[in-house]
């Protein structure tokens, strides 16, 4: 068995165009996206379009696929500033109405065993809430990972986020691959796992893509927020 995995996307067309590709080349029996197709980048419709229309691809719930789907809090976060609300609300305007009810039905884990491995596919680790994650931890330890993912028991446990790459052992091995549509270069991380009789093999891998057009979009589709996004997200300044 071999499959791909992924993690959030977030709105970045030609970054998962080059992945998606990839894997292709690869053979894989089935691709997994651990959440967070949309926001952020300029391309929200088209990067849901190509995820839900390609082939034996799993989709899991995501904070800000969980925006899309439910709505904003109520109540604004202290977190949420108003440019995230503007900006949230411009993603929502770009998608299909119809499109809440399919996003609806993407779950908020995965668990699968392939080969006598055991695999949990999540966001983040769930809080008691029905549709929340607990807070990011930052510089997670091995102890940290082992308590919020305690419930799931796997041989890896493959999530996002963070945007942030890691790679740890505990009780489980704690795989987040880092942003695929956010990061300071423009390469297009996913990795492709292979599993036969008990034992799997784990490659990572790091795609370079041309990021030009996906800036020129910014600035044509006039993204709220797009000046903290460019320095937050890709560590770049632009000028308006």
């Amino acid at each position: 068995m071999k499959i791909a995995v992924l993690t959030d996307a977030h709105a970045n067309l030609p970054a998962l165009r080059v992945a998606l590709t990839a894997i292709h080349q690869e053979g894989c029996d089935a691709i997994y996206h651990t959440g967070d197709a949309i926001a952020i980048g300029p391309y929200p419709a088209e990067t849901l379009d190509l995820l839900l229309n390609t082939p034996r691809t799993r989709l899991i719930m995501g904070n800000h696929d969980s925006w899309f789907v439910h709505g904003l809090p109520s109540h604004q976060p202290p977190w949420m500033s108003d440019g995230e609300v503007a900006h949230q609300y411009w993603v929502h305007s770009r998608l299909d109405p119809s499109l809440r009810a399919i996003v609806a039905q993407w779950p908020y884990v995965i668990q699968e065993e392939f080969e006598g491995v055991r695999l949990t596919f999540l966001h983040y680790a769930p809080a008691d809430t029905a549709d929340g994650f607990v807070p990011i931890l930052n510089d997670p330890t091995s102890d940290d990972l082992d308590t919020i993912f305690a419930r799931y028991q796997a041989d890896i446990v493959f999530y996002g986020h963070t945007h942030r790459a890691s790679d740890m052992v505990g009780q489980a091995r704690y795989v987040n691959l880092g942003a695929l549509g956010c990061h300071k270069k423009p390469v297009a991380r996913f990795a492709v796992l292979e599993c036969a009789r008990g034992e799997y093999r784990l490659e990572k891998r790091a795609v370079p893509y041309d990021d030009a057009p996906l800036f020129a979009e910014f600035e044509k589709r006039r993204v709220p927020e797009r000046e903290f996004i460019y320095q937050a997200f890709f560590g770049k300044k632009r000028s308006k």
